[in-house]
């Protein structure tokens, strides 16, 4: 069994993602790890995962009980009941940070999700993270650590400011001004 936390971490990911493509279901990888594939390191001990609804059905069919519990009934969050690592759950079509409509909502894993090779763990692709962080930070007070990750995306990827370009206008204005922040801080 995996010490530290972060060792935790990695395997329920790769845990999760063999059962999740064992079982035919799109996924993709978000949040902190999803960013450590794309090369900014904020460690954290959760995963982030995004399903569809029907994918989230279908997995807690399969693996609740197996190995994966819900922290409450009817809940988007899980633990991998071996690691004791917790599992949240987003949906596709559902918003980013206070949950409200947006113009901006989680994408389909089907449709996003790119892999460094195959037989890799599916992730969220660059873009899609970007967006959906600067959507979640623009609407949670309590989530300004969103803007900040985006500030060290842009940093870490070395992107230009035409990075924003095909954004959604709703948060392209945001990510124009934490491009010039990144400026700043470099």
């Amino acid at each position: 069994m995996p010490k530290t936390a972060l060792e935790r971490r990695d395997q329920a990911v790769r845990n999760l993602a063999r059962r999740l493509d064992e079982g035919g279901v799109p996924y993709a990888i978000a949040g902190a790890m999803a960013m450590e594939a794309h090369g900014h390191r904020r460690p954290t001990t959760d995963v982030d995962v995004l399903l569809t609804q029907a994918g989230m059905v279908e997995f807690k069919r399969r693996c609740l009980g197996h190995g994966y519990a819900e922290r409450f009934a009817g809940s988007h969050r899980l633990r991998d009941t071996e690691l004791e690592v917790s599992i949240a759950i987003s949906i596709t079509g559902e918003f980013p940070g206070d949950g409200r409509h947006k113009a901006v909502a989680f994408p389909d894993p089907a449709q996003v999700a790119v892999r460094a090779s195959a037989g890799a763990v599916a992730m969220l692709p660059l873009a899609s993270l970007i967006e959906l962080k600067l959507a979640a930070g623009m609407t949670a007070p309590a989530r300004s650590m969103d803007l900040a990750d985006v500030v060290a995306l842009v940093r870490a990827g070395k992107l230009g400011r035409d990075y924003g370009a095909a954004f959604n206008p709703w948060v392209k204005t945001k990510f124009d001004e934490l491009w010039l922040t990144a400026q700043a801080a470099a």
